[in-house]
């Protein structure tokens, strides 16, 4: 499993997951917020796995 996920997606991915789980905690949004935890894992691990089939990587002079 190699990294597909660097750089600015990466960290863009977090700061999107976790206002998504912040807006669901604090009530501003319903349940279907609680899919911001995607983008936070996928984030901090580096990998996504919907790139995989597209081959797609974020990483410089990588291909998924």
């Amino acid at each position: 499993m190699s990294k597909n996920v660097c750089g600015i997606d990466r960290i863009w991915r977090i700061v999107l997951g976790v206002l998504l789980v912040v807006l669901t905690l604090t009530g501003v949004i319903g349940w279907w917020g609680w899919i911001g935890v995607v983008p936070i894992v996928t984030g901090s691990i580096g990998w996504c796995p919907f790139y995989m089939p597209f081959r797609f990587s974020t990483c410089k002079g990588r291909r998924g």
